[in-house]
């Protein structure tokens, strides 16, 4: 799995006013829960940029003051007219022990589906993972080069080395569904076999 590196500075105080004193300095009031025990820190919004606005998961690389920590995104809180970051909660991990996280999913391949007039539809873009940091994919990557129209591809069919998929088997990642002019087009073929 890809690394973002984030740089963190200490945190004197907890309180709303601290709180606000940080925030006026372009900071997002931060913590990592970690064996050690929370350590909290303030890093600034456009840090995060690379790491909250993008459809890829990262593990994050927190450089403290004094340590450094290797973590996960664990809950991101933003404010409810603005949408600035307010606060970001990390979850310390290890490399020697399993892992849950999401995952986002790519589509590769031409489906004969599409080809027939059908629409791929993604319906789940992440599949939560649980596993080692080593077999950990920076995405998981779904072939649809045998899908017609109305099949799709489930949980269940996914399989991935060394991982657990933690989603409902029975789920649907991806379909191709019929559209109209594929259902039409159907039906004038059906007609003319009947002619002849």
């Amino acid at each position: 799995m890809k690394t973002i590196v984030l740089k963190g500075d200490a945190r004197t105080g907890t309180g709303k006013k601290a709180t606000k004193a940080l925030r006026i300095e372009g900071k997002v009031p931060c913590v990592v829960y970690g064996k050690g025990g929370n350590t909290h820190f303030g890093v600034y919004e456009y840090d995060f940029k690379n790491l909250v606005y993008t459809p890829n998961t990262y593990l994050v690389q927190l450089n403290l003051p004094g340590a450094q920590i290797l973590a996960k995104l664990q809950d991101i809180q933003f404010h409810p007219v603005s949408e600035a970051i307010i606060h970001v909660d990390f979850m310390e991990v290890s490399i020697d022990v399993p892992l849950t996280i999401s995952i986002p999913v790519t589509v590769s391949g031409n489906a004969p589906g599409v080809k027939a007039g059908g629409r791929l539809i993604v319906k789940i873009k992440k599949l939560m993972v649980k596993g080692m940091i080593k077999d950990i994919p920076d995405a998981i990557e779904i072939k649809v080069d045998n899908l017609e129209i109305g099949q799709n591809i489930r949980v269940a069919d996914i399989s991935l080395n060394g991982l657990e998929l933690l989603d409902t088997k029975a789920n649907s990642v991806v379909s191709v569904s019929a559209t109209r002019a594929s259902i039409s087009a159907a039906t004038e073929d059906a007609k003319d076999a009947k002619k002849k």
